[in-house]
């Protein structure tokens, strides 16, 4: 099992900078892919980003292709998001999620642990 804890979100400007970070506890987190969702107020959640357990393989939505940045670091338990030119539509609250299996899934039923989220806030 594996615990996760979100930090780094606030408000900010539109076309400013905010780094996303997720600390995971245990020992294996090197054998989780991990993802980025967000929430938005009255929507779905949706991915964002993904990334493979040994960091070679990232994927991104198409909304933030360009504009953000999944890595990891293993020998920390943490995975990031580095998020520039940010626009009030990036507005929501972000969940790091983790998936114990080889894949970097998509879709939120196929991640298995979540944090609790952070909120970020885009003013225009």
């Amino acid at each position: 099992q594996v615990q996760l804890v979100e930090s780094g979100g606030g408000l900010v400007q539109a076309g400013g900078s905010l780094r996303l970070s997720c600390a995971a506890s245990g020992r294996t987190f090197n054998n989780y892919a991990m993802g980025w969702f967000r929430q938005g107020p009255g929507k779905e959640r949706e991915f964002v980003a993904g990334i493979g357990r040994s960091g070679g393989r990232s994927y991104y939505a198409d909304s933030v292709k360009g504009r953000f940045t999944i890595s990891r670091d293993n020998t920390k338990n943490t995975v990031y998001l580095q998020m520039n030119s940010l626009k009030p539509e990036d507005t929501a609250v972000y969940f790091c999620a983790a998936d114990q299996t080889i894949r970097v899934g998509v879709r939120p039923h196929e991640y298995d642990y979540w944090g609790q989220g952070t909120q970020v806030t885009v003013s225009s």
